[in-house]
């Protein structure tokens, strides 16, 4: 039995029979295993670094100093300590000024891993024993090429003069949020008194770290998290760098999402192949059952043939996947804090799973006709296998697909959104394509011989056909989507903005501050901007209910566990829209009453009437809200999530915040600025904006590689299902031949039909990334979308490009044979 069933696969794959279905599940494995081989690689150092990258066993962090009982804690049960303070603002040589990351450190950071550092620029680095001395600083790379500082030369912080003591290279448990944007510069912790830096109002990151015996620390652990009090988190080994797994499984599911296109594509293919195999063996299984051969043993043939297939293509598209994967850790090195380990044989085995899956659900159906072949086939070839089971197999075939979409997802919801997302997209465009290729049909009777035949032919075949526009549409779909829409929503994004919206914020003005920056701006000749009052308070009760974090998901618990930035004013500012309410009165000045801003209202359950409690400086006020506006976030104005009265919050400790507009030509303004009141902190959004539209770009761009799987996947169904119509299309041509069309008559009509499949497949991928860009413009980014109509002339090219060597495939296929040949096999 073994060598009988290699026999057939040696032979079937000589023959050409087999390629299309290795291919396909090549692509479906390369495409799922890709994205699991690199996320399990990043997986793995987390898990592996997890010391290194925390700083210590387990870090304490809060956006408050910590209590004097926690340290004392920590010294009782032996355990060693360090710690340090995280803070944005700008630090100066010169007439050079820059945004700074600053990291204010104790002796003994970091209690795990090491920092490293180098003597200049570009020189070999070493080990640091510790951190940076009194009096000195590190700089990083970005920093110090910014401020044109190298070691010796002196940087102003704050109040502070600090001079440069070394470069750094390496911080081990450096995160990823906005303090980290900017480029870093970390002090001693000493030396923060002297900036005059933390003042009233200053958004400040305070972390304590603990490291020592394990059983020691999980009793420490144990003992602390039920004391936790708002704004309080722990991170331990076991949850090491949330930011970085949090990011690492949202990008994980949504590539692996985008992979799994590829996999519904390649399904589709391996059903057309099989169906074709199927058909074309059916003479040579009924002869086999005139020998004897039971139903049974014909089933053993074909699945030793098709399992050792998909055994060998599983393992090429493993081998793909696994060298695909460093394309895709090259495209976002960049993104990257660890060096990554080797990946594990898991993801390989998953891909197993997907193509076994793919077999099993797609292949196996067909299959099944063939030990249900009567072996009265040979002598009367209209006679087939009963069909009754095709249906209950495809149906098997879709439930495991659906069932692979809801695995990767990760989540029932998400994955039935996203295979009815599917689901949806496939019926749509199953429907347009089959009712343009019936008008087309019907259309091509005025038109010449070659155009009038070849449109016919889609008509004649408009099932297979819908199926080859089906695919390659959604293919052509996904790239539109990364390139023209793309582009399409960053220069409505752009264009939305105005050209003198605010480019610049400063922040951190402390009161007595206020008319002297006001006045410099004057002076200075630059329009003197609204400042505001901020307040730091923190949310405590609704109606009288104290507030249950508990209840919350993830982001509005992220927000109402931290401070909120509060404002206060008599009038609401003008770019704030009033969608519900009033504006405040007269009694509501007297009285005390809060604005709050639409989505936090939506995300926490505010509602008109709702008396708010809020805790400012160990005080606690109580106020009901009586409007909620609607905030424009891309306008680059101050905005605030709510806006109380001044009666309430005029006494609080209060620093202003600002935003005025720069022109290129004032940048040296923003620099005298800084230098003129060392203490605030003037944000440059657009550096950050194309850091960040940087960041975007690598990942793009991994997710692009990712869709040319889904690409690959599309071309290699309409070339199967040229495939499944070749024998038609074979005899075909030989009618036409033999009653007197010249080949070049036949080319036509074929390069007709293949011109209007690939026109149609473009023109849908255009309507689809034309209709999902206005979608996540309206819905999503909530502003009108401008569509480019590139996307017109380029997707149907890029169909008719796809489309052009199957016409040649078809052209050869169907002219190389003589007709007689043909003829005689009809």
């Amino acid at each position: 039995m073994v060598p009988l069933f290699l026999k057939m696969l040696l032979r079937d794959w000589r023959a050409g029979e087999l390629r299309v279905l290795a291919l396909a599940l090549v692509v479906a494995v390369a495409s799922v295993t890709s994205v699991g081989f690199f996320a399990d690689r990043v997986r793995q150092a987390l898990t592996r670094d997890a010391h290194q990258l925390l700083g210590a066993d387990l870090v304490m962090s809060a956006d408050h100093p910590w209590n004097p009982e926690v340290r004392s804690e920590i010294a009782r049960r032996g355990l060693a300590t360090a710690e340090n303070t995280s803070f944005i603002s700008m630090a100066r040589r010169g007439e050079q000024v820059q945004l700074a990351s600053v990291k204010a450190v104790s002796p003994a950071y970091p209690l795990r891993g090491k920092l490293r550092v180098a003597p200049a620029l570009n020189a070999p680095d070493a080990e640091a024993r510790a951190g940076p001395a009194p009096g000195s600083v590190w700089v990083d790379e970005r920093m110090a090429l910014a401020l044109g500082a190298g070691v010796g030369d002196a940087i102003e912080l704050g109040d502070a003069r600090l001079g440069v003591a070394a470069i750094l290279t390496l911080e081990p448990d450096r995160g990823v949020s906005f303090f980290n944007i900017a480029p870093r510069l970390m002090m001693n912790l000493a030396d923060v008194p002297a900036t005059g830096l933390v003042q009233t109002g200053s958004r400040i990151h305070y972390a304590l770290l603990a490291a020592g015996d394990p059983e020691a620390v999980s009793a420490f652990e144990r003992w602390l998290a039920p004391r936790l009090a708002r704004g309080e988190s722990l991170q331990s080994l076991s949850n090491a760098r949330p930011e970085i797994r949090a990011a690492l499984e949202r990008a994980q599911k949504f590539i692996g999402l985008t992979a799994m296109l590829a996999v519904v594509l390649a399904a589709v293919t391996v059903s057309l192949a099989t169906q074709r195999y199927t058909q074309r063996h059916l003479d040579g299984y009924a002869v086999m059952r005139c020998f004897g051969a039971t139903q049974w043993r014909l089933f053993a043939l074909f699945a030793g043939e098709f399992g050792g297939l998909g055994a060998l293509a599983c393992a090429a598209g493993c081998v793909a996947g696994y060298l695909a994967q460093w394309v895709i850790a090259r495209l976002v090195a960049g993104l990257l804090v660890v060096a990554l380990p080797q990946p594990s044989l898991l993801p390989a085995l998953q891909g197993y799973a997907i193509g076994i899956v793919l077999l099993l659900g797609f292949a196996l159906p067909p299959l099944l006709q063939l030990k249900d072949v009567p072996a009265l086939r040979v002598i009367r070839r209209e006679v087939g296998p009963p069909r009754e089971s095709m249906l209950l197999g495809y149906a098997a075939g879709a439930v495991s697909i659906g069932a692979l979409l809801v695995w990767q997802a990760g989540e029932a919801r998400l994955g039935l959104i996203v295979l009815g997302g599917f689901a949806g997209a496939l019926v749509v465009f199953s429907v347009v394509a089959f009712g343009a290729l019936v008008l087309l049909g019907r259309a091509s009777r005025g038109a010449n011989l070659a155009w009038r035949y070849g449109l016919a032919s889609l008509a004649r075949r408009a099932r297979t056909n819908t199926v080859q526009i089906l695919a390659l549409s959604l293919g052509l779909t996904a790239i539109l989507l990364l390139t023209f829409t793309r582009e399409d929503l960053l220069a409505t994004w752009r264009a939305k903005l105005p050209a003198d919206a605010p480019n610049r914020f400063v922040v951190n003005i402390q009161p007595e501050q206020r008319e002297s920056l006001l006045g410099f701006f004057s002076a200075e000749g630059v329009g003197a901007p609204e400042v505001y009052p901020m307040v730091r308070g923190r949310y405590v009760a609704r109606n009288g209910a104290a507030l249950d974090v508990d209840q919350f998901e993830d982001r509005s618990r992220r927000l109402v566990e931290r401070e909120f930035n509060l404002s206060y004013m008599d009038a609401l500012p003008q770019h704030n829209h009033i969608v519900a309410g009033r504006r405040f009165s007269a009694e509501d000045l007297a009285q005390g009453a809060l604005s709050v801003e639409e989505g936090i209202a939506q995300s926490l359950g505010w509602k008109l009437g709702d008396r708010l409690s809020w805790q400012v400086a160990g005080q606690t006020f109580i106020a009901p809200i009586v409007s909620i506006r609607k905030l424009d976030w891309d306008s680059m104005h101050v905005n605030f999530f709510v806006i109380a009265t001044p009666s309430l919050l005029a006494n609080a400790p209060t620093s202003y915040i600002t935003s005025f507009h720069l022109d290129a030509a004032q940048a040296p303004f923003a620099n005298r600025l800084s230098q003129r009141f060392p203490n605030v902190t003037v944000i440059d959004m657009s550096a950050i904006m194309s850091q960040l539209q940087g960041v975007m770009e690598q990942v793009i761009r991994a997710v692009q590689f990712v869709f040319l799987f889904a690409l690959g996947a599309g071309v290699l169904v309409l070339y199967s299902a040229l495939l499944s119509t070749q024998d038609e299309r074979v005899q075909e041509a030989a009618v036409m031949r033999a009653l007197g069309a010249l080949r070049a008559q036949v080319l036509a009509a074929q390069r007709a039909e293949f011109i209007a499949l690939g026109l149609i497949a473009g023109a849908l991928a255009a309507a689809g990334a034309t209709a999902i860009g206005y979608a996540i413009a309206t819905l999503v980014f909530q502003f009108p979308y401008h569509a480019n109509h590139w996307v017109w002339v380029v997707g149907p090219a890029l169909g008719l490009a796809c489309v052009a060597v199957n016409t040649y495939a078809g052209a050869r296929a169907a002219l190389s044979r003589p007709p007689l040949l043909t003829l005689r096999e009809i």
